[in-house]
């Protein structure tokens, strides 16, 4: 009897232990999701990486070789950083501003409704406010708005610095900034800005060209003092005004409110990285905000900031970089007086309220030659509403998304020639190209940390922590059939959503004999940021110089080459879903098609167009809106230098616009 029973069971088991060898998604899916890193533990990586790139303050030995040194980064910041990819005769032409018509006050000032093109399609607003009597030449200070999304020029505490500049004699314009005011459309938010930079133009060129068309304005008033322009600003209007007040030399007064910070800061207090325009591709590579600060000598400058501010760069946080080691620049030049600080304490928020407008008159009026101004009018009876300041733009002005898809409506992409000699050529000028606009930089896997691992029903796993020679890391589950062994061939899973959500691709690879690695590369899944600043740190690295899609292929060229060896040699599959992992898979086997067999994309893009037609925004695929990637290349011609064979796709839907 037992002899019968045991030759019934052997073929039943014989069947279970084939059963038990299948993997199952249902079985990799909690190993799949189980965290490998946190996102603070990413922040902390980043910083330490970022940190270590942050570019040395300059040491001048004398006040000559400084203003030498000021005028070649002028040059360089504006010409090839700030307007790379804009055409010259947009950022040469001369202002174009409309008058539409006088507000009359009867209280020692009035009011001129402006409207000026900023580029071709594209126009903004303004108000000048200008002395009752005006006659000779005045002082002129320029009003930059900071993110007053609602209210723009009309925000309460900017009217009143305006009426009382006006009231003292001073020529007072109020320009609107992208995304605020009468600007406050969908598309022209910040994040929109990374359009610009995917068809080549850097973001940052629009916003200096709008501030910089008031100074023009101001610079070419019959009743400017041209020796006297001043620049002043809360928030991202302080931004704005370090920025123009230190890269234009006309600005003679400058007085930033709550506006910026060092690099150092920023890591420091990453609420501080700022948005798009705040921090351009390539501007602080090499190059940092207090060195802005310090380009401003010896001209007259005064660095307000608040205590407690309950936005950014809190004055304690900031006067180190800011300010303290700025000093000696100006005493090269021995006018260590003009360079002030001021430290508001009421009501200490991010503010631009009373005392620190009391601080910007007591320096504007020294400064411009006024009587001093110790104390400021009261005006409340004639702040206005936002209504009442509208001056009106096109029902056709275009956005920031707008002039980046006309941008793109001229882009084309050549095809690789047939002939063999020069598809050869075409391909290497290709990816040399590639590797320049993707900042790709090798890297090597220094270190597979193994944090668990599993060995049951056939399937054996273990979750690794890859370690770069960079310093930054991914995460990964490797999986494979314990009766296909180690040496069988390699698939390397990308997944949008994370390897948690990969389990039915691991499982079928996995079940094909191949060894599989679920990978989350930095910014993706257990590797990514937190939410709210998952699209500020790749800002912040492509502004250093770097790009995080450069980061991507490089951290996904360095796995598929370890695990390569683990496969006894033979080239890695790759297999992605989703827009993001498509295109960093598709630029890994760019720069690398012998590294990889196949490429096989699911719910990929026919072309980065889709990304501005979507419309997608720039935060939820930061690497993706990289600067002159669309300008350069395509999904075809990724695929084309991948070795068009290999690649297969699924693609999204067509996106909502033609």
């Amino acid at each position: 009897m037992h002899n019968r029973y045991s030759k019934l069971l052997i073929p039943l088991l014989a069947g279970a232990g084939l059963a038990h060898a299948q993997s199952r998604a249902s079985d990799l899916a909690p190993i799949l999701a189980r965290p490998l890193e946190t996102p603070d533990v990413v922040v902390y990586q980043m910083s330490q990486y970022l940190y270590q790139r942050i570019p040395k303050l300059p040491a001048p030995a004398s006040a000559a070789q400084w203003t030498s040194e000021t005028e070649r980064l002028r040059k360089h910041l504006v010409d090839e950083v700030l307007f790379h990819g804009w055409p010259r005769e947009w950022v040469d032409a001369a202002p174009k501003f409309e008058d539409l018509g006088v507000i009359e006050t009867g209280h020692g000032y009035r009011m001129r409704k402006l409207r000026y093109e900023v580029v071709p399609g594209f126009q903004s607003t303004a108000i000048l406010y200008e002395p009752e009597n005006l006659s000779g030449k005045v002082p002129a200070v320029l009003n930059v708005n900071g993110h007053e999304y609602a209210a723009g020029k009309a925000a309460e505490y900017k009217q009143k610095r305006c009426i009382n500049e006006a009231r003292h004699g001073m020529l007072a314009l109020s320009v609107e900034w992208i995304g605020c005011g009468e600007l406050n459309v969908p598309e022209n938010q910040h994040q929109f800005g990374g359009y610009l930079d995917l068809v080549g133009s850097n973001v940052a060129g629009l916003f200096y060209l709008e501030m910089r068309r008031g100074l023009d304005y101001l610079d070419r008033h019959p009743n400017a003092d041209r020796s006297r322009l001043a620049v002043t600003g809360l928030s991202g209007g302080g931004w704005q005004t370090i920025v123009l007040s230190g890269l234009d030399p006309r600005v003679y007064v400058s007085i930033p409110v709550a506006g910026y910070s060092a690099i150092q800061a920023k890591l420091e207090h990453a609420d501080d990285l700022g948005d798009n325009e705040q921090a351009p591709a390539d501007f602080l590579n090499g190059f940092d905000y207090s060195v802005l600060t310090a380009m401003r000598a010896p001209r007259p400058t005064l660095l307000i900031h608040n205590a407690e501010d309950d936005c950014c760069f809190r004055a304690p946080l900031v006067k180190p970089y800011n300010y303290d080691q700025i000093k000696p620049f100006f005493r090269l030049f021995g006018k260590e007086d003009v360079f002030q600080w001021h430290e508001n304490m009421d009501p200490s928020t991010h503010n631009y309220n009373l005392d620190n407008r009391l601080a910007a008159y007591r320096f504007l009026s020294k400064y411009f030659g006024l009587a001093p101004i110790e104390q400021e009018i009261p005006v409340d009876a004639d702040v206005k509403s936002r209504e009442e300041l509208e001056v009106g733009l096109p029902k056709d002005n275009l956005t920031l998304a707008g002039i980046a898809r006309r941008f793109a409506d001229g882009i084309h992409h050549d095809a690789p020639p047939a002939d063999a000699a020069a598809q050869a050529r075409w391909m290497a000028a290709a990816r040399d190209r590639l590797k320049a606009v993707i900042r790709y930089q090798p890297v090597a896997v220094e270190h597979a940390w193994a944090l668990a691992n599993t060995k049951s029903k056939g399937v054996e796993t273990f979750s690794w922590q890859f370690h770069f020679d960079n310093r930054l890391t991914a995460a990964g589950v490797w999986a494979h059939s314990i009766a296909a062994g180690e040496g069988s061939p390699v698939t390397v899973v990308l997944n949008d959503q994370g390897k948690k959500a990969a389990a039915p691709q691991v499982a079928e690879a996995v079940n094909r004999g191949r060894q599989t690695v679920a990978l989350d590369l930095i910014f993706h899944g257990d590797a990514a940021l937190p939410a709210r600043h998952s699209g500020l740190y790749p800002l912040l690295i492509a502004s250093m110089g770097q790009r995080a899609l450069g980061l991507e292929a490089a951290q996904l060229i360095a796995v598929a080459r370890w695990m390569r060896e683990r496969g006894a040699g033979s080239p890695v599959r790759l297999e992605s879903a989703g827009k993001r992992s498509q295109v960093a898979a598709l630029v890994a086997a760019a720069l690398e098609p012998d590294l990889f067999s196949a490429v096989s994309i699911r719910d990929g893009m026919r072309s980065l167009r889709y990304l501005l037609d979507g419309p997608v925004r720039s935060q939820d695929a930061p690497e993706l809106y990289c600067l002159d990637l669309y300008k350069e290349f395509d999904i075809d011609t990724l695929a084309a230098m991948a070795g068009g064979g290999k690649v297969t796709a699924s693609y999204l839907e067509t996106a909502a616009r033609p």
